[in-house]
């Protein structure tokens, strides 16, 4: 776990996702019913079933949203980074929560109270607009998601998992490395992919020299290469 020193919450309630068209004054009404919650790798957050009270932010760390079938698999659906959020659907739904939250690093979050963001969406109705707008830009990400899963392959998948995390290079730059931030069956998982099949596809794009695979690092030579790739 980093330092213990207590975190300035309206700094990162406005750098999240979610609130990052909030004005400062919605900002600190907000940040009253905000509180610190910090976790160490493979802490449970919260289980599938238990009550929402409120949604979480992340400040650092990673957390991943699952649930395990009737046959003991697990199926991520989410990996939560750094300034994302999770829970805000059922907090507005009523509901418990239908999936269970991990954190897969020491990770340092803020917890949202239901109240708080209920009296300030009853206080300014344009606080509900720019929230809601914000859910449903996740929404769309999401059905982006399931798209990915219907139409296309496993190559393709795991390729634009790869170009979305390098979404600052260029496509004619020189090679480029790039240090996964969860295993491999973690994003296996959240690709929808067995960890068999995600394997073989790394070793094929290895074998066309697409990409060189160390560990945790993989190296892409070409990133041009590797993007005309995804559809051949």
């Amino acid at each position: 776990m980093r330092d213990l020193q207590p975190v300035n919450i309206e700094t990162h309630l406005k750098n999240a996702v979610i609130f990052n068209a909030l004005g400062d004054e919605e900002i600190a009404l907000i940040a009253k019913g905000a509180r610190e919650v910090r976790c160490d790798k493979g802490v449970t957050i919260f289980h599938r079933g238990d009550a929402c009270t409120g949604f979480h932010i992340v400040v650092f760390g990673q957390v991943k949203l699952s649930f395990t079938s009737a046959q003991g698999v697990e199926k991520i659906v989410e990996i939560v980074q750094q300034g994302q959020s999770f829970g805000e659907a059922m907090m507005f739904l009523d509901k418990p929560y239908v999936v269970s939250a991990q954190a897969l690093s020491s990770s340092l979050l803020l917890h949202v109270s239901k109240s708080a963001v209920f009296s300030e969406m009853e206080r300014n109705h344009d606080t509900m607009r720019k929230m809601l707008g914000s859910l449903a830009r996740r929404t769309h990400r999401l059905m982006l998601d399931v798209e990915g899963y219907c139409l296309h392959s496993g190559k393709q998948r795991i390729i634009g998992y790869l170009l979305n995390q390098l979404e600052h290079g260029e496509p004619g730059s020189e090679a480029v490395s790039l240090d996964l931030a969860v295993t491999k069956c973690v994003i296996a998982s959240r690709l929808n992919l067995t960890q068999e099949h995600f394997s073989r596809i790394l070793h094929e794009l290895s074998d066309l020299d697409l990409i060189q695979v160390d560990g945790r690092r993989l190296t892409i030579p070409s990133l041009q290469r590797l993007s005309l790739h995804q559809f051949e």
